[in-house]
């Protein structure tokens, strides 16, 4: 086939503005084009990824919660205490190591110096073949995402939980003899939790971009690992259809979160 008749093929040889719409208009009706290089609909590409990311991210953000809010907790309760002063210290060394390093430094040690199955690179296994051997594949990427979200949601809470601390209806719950666990839980948690909310939101759906170059470094064949593979093969449609994806998918995750936040403080929407 000449290039003639490939861009002509492609719609190519039509300006570029009308290329636009086109490309928009197939897009309003759920068609993101075919693949150049393996002749697929992009969409049933993106379709079989998707499910890897939502699985990465459900299980980082699990890990990330469950650690951050009772540390804070802690955290709060003494601040610059030696438990405070231990975790502050840990949190930013943390912040320091970037992802694509803590993932090197841990298949290293885990897979190949424990020789941990189904743990390095090209070792993922789908969720429908066996559950558990996909939870392990996806053990070390979603703890490195997962590290990242902690101390951004540790430092956070612990930031607001000490300025709600010291507010007067804590004062007053003192004075009644509530027991610091049921006050902490019960009445400083929920006001505190709005600037947590609202940066999870931000930062899950930076997720989407942020976990591509894990799953690159460990041929997990998600978004991320689609998405580089596409670039490499100059596939633009792929790229396309995948940054599309992912923009609305961050807009759609900021939306729900909002929602949550004012459902968590009702005063947020009134004012």
């Amino acid at each position: 086939m000449n290039k003639a008749r490939l861009y002509k093929q492609l719609g190519l040889n039509k300006p570029i503005l009308e290329q636009y719409f086109i490309w928009m208009k197939n897009i309003v009706h759920g068609n993101l084009g075919t693949s150049f290089i393996s002749e697929t609909p992009v969409w049933t590409t993106i379709k079989g990824a998707i499910p890897i990311d939502l699985e990465l991210m459900v299980i980082s953000q699990i890990l990330a919660f469950a650690t951050a809010i009772p540390l804070a907790m802690r955290s709060a309760k003494k601040p610059d205490g030696p438990l405070d002063r231990v975790l502050s210290a840990g949190s930013f060394t943390l912040l320091s190591i970037p992802a694509f390093i803590a993932i090197v430094l841990l298949v290293l040690f885990i897979a190949i110096d424990l020789g941990v199955p189904h743990t390095g690179p090209s070792s993922y296994v789908s969720l429908g073949s066996d559950w558990i051997g996909n939870l392990e594949s996806l053990a070390l990427p979603s703890f490195v995402l997962a590290v990242g979200s902690f101390v951004v949601y540790y430092r956070i809470l612990r930031s607001d939980l000490i300025a709600t601390l010291q507010e007067e209806f804590i004062t007053m719950a003192r004075s009644k003899g509530i027991s610091q666990r049921r006050i902490m839980w019960r009445h400083a948690l929920r006001p505190s939790s709005v600037a947590l909310l609202g940066t999870a939101g931000v930062n899950i759906g930076g997720l989407l971009a942020g976990g591509f170059i894990v799953q690159y470094l460990l041929d997990i064949p998600g978004l991320g690992y689609t998405l580089i593979s596409a670039i490499g093969y100059s596939d633009y449609l792929v790229v396309q259809g995948i940054v599309l994806v992912v923009a609305v998918g961050v807009i759609l995750i900021n939306f729900g979160f909002d929602f949550i936040i004012n459902l968590v403080d009702p005063r947020i929407s009134r004012e």
